[in-house]
């Protein structure tokens, strides 16, 4: 995981998923477009001079397609845990909404936690607001903890919540204490990067979402400066069993940031499929594809925007910025 290009490696991993999925924009089949950005993601990951490990996998709550916990990537070389979400958004992309994204994130052997892909009760903040809240606390204190640490009132605070019947006492109690909720249909990784992004408009994330998606949220936080707190959820009993297999039995242990991504040297990468508040979707041309990258790390630390032109063979292919 000391290698300069490894990160650039991985840009081009989730602009291939990004690639493909952004063909199947708005056909209406949520588990093509995840089908198509799973394969091309594997065999992208393929071509790389690493030993990697999947450790967070994604689709199989939702009976989709997926590169599996456990499964071996790349040609051999260092060992890498990786967390994937090859397509985040689904949905956004079947039906052709924003903020549909490719997602990665990876460590050295060790460095992202391993656990299954179940639900996880989520709590995301913004670099002023780190170590100012609790999960176990009210929402009303964690509003007052928030605006206090911006300087704000709880009225000046925009909170984003996954739009299901599960949140109906969340939205409820943040509503009650006088925040602003902007309602999602998908995407609460997108949203969990936003809100520790200074100037967003957005100051946390609440509530239930997917547990890969809480991983590849703390390997971002781990670049941004923001937090995230995290209990696993299971919903029925196999989720206790599988998650007792993988060495987890503390159903109320609280995960912090540093517990879901304890690495030193931590990678995350997202590309666009659909346009969104982060980043522009894939856009098609005569001459080529364009996208959009971020890529974050934490040794050196740096964010990186990275527009691409993916222009095709022609000899005459003209290149438009």
């Amino acid at each position: 995981m000391h290698r300069d290009d490894l990160s650039l490696e991985f840009v081009r991993v989730v602009e291939r998923a990004a690639i493909a999925a952004a063909r199947t924009m708005g056909q209406g089949d949520r588990k093509y477009a995840d089908q198509v950005a799973v394969e091309a993601m594997r065999k992208e990951m393929e071509t790389l001079d690493i030993e990697g490990v999947i450790v967070i996998g994604e689709g199989e709550r939702d009976e989709a397609p997926m590169l599996f916990i456990g499964e071996r990537v790349g040609k051999g070389g260092d060992p890498v845990d990786i967390a994937v979400d090859p397509l985040e958004g689904t949905n956004l992309c079947a039906t052709g909404a924003n903020n549909a994204i490719a997602v990665l994130a990876a460590s050295e052997k060790g460095g992202l936690l391993n656990a299954p892909d179940i639900y996880m009760e989520k709590l995301v903040v913004g670099p002023s607001s780190r170590g100012k809240v609790d999960i176990n606390a009210p929402v009303e204190h964690n509003l007052k903890a928030i605006a206090g640490a911006l300087d704000r009132e709880i009225h000046d605070l925009v909170v984003i919540v996954l739009d299901r019947p599960r949140h109906e006492r969340l939205i409820a109690d943040i509503r009650k204490a006088g925040a602003r909720i902007r309602l999602i249909g998908d995407g609460d990784l997108s949203a969990g990067i936003t809100a520790a992004v200074v100037g967003s408009g957005v100051h946390a994330v609440m509530g239930t979402g997917g547990a890969p998606e809480g991983v590849l949220t703390a390997a971002a936080m781990r670049c941004l400066n923001g937090e995230i707190q995290a209990r696993l959820v299971p919903t029925k009993p196999a989720d206790k069993d599988r998650l007792k297999k993988m060495g987890i039995d503390n159903l109320d242990r609280v995960y912090k940031t540093e517990d879901l991504a304890p690495g030193k040297n931590v990678i995350f990468a997202a590309c666009g499929v659909t346009d969104g508040s982060l980043l522009k979707g894939v856009r098609y041309f005569g001459d080529g594809i364009r996208t959009q990258t971020l890529v974050m790390m934490t040794i050196p630390h740096q964010v990186r925007f990275i527009d691409t032109i993916h222009a095709t063979d022609d000899p005459d292919v003209k290149i438009r910025f």
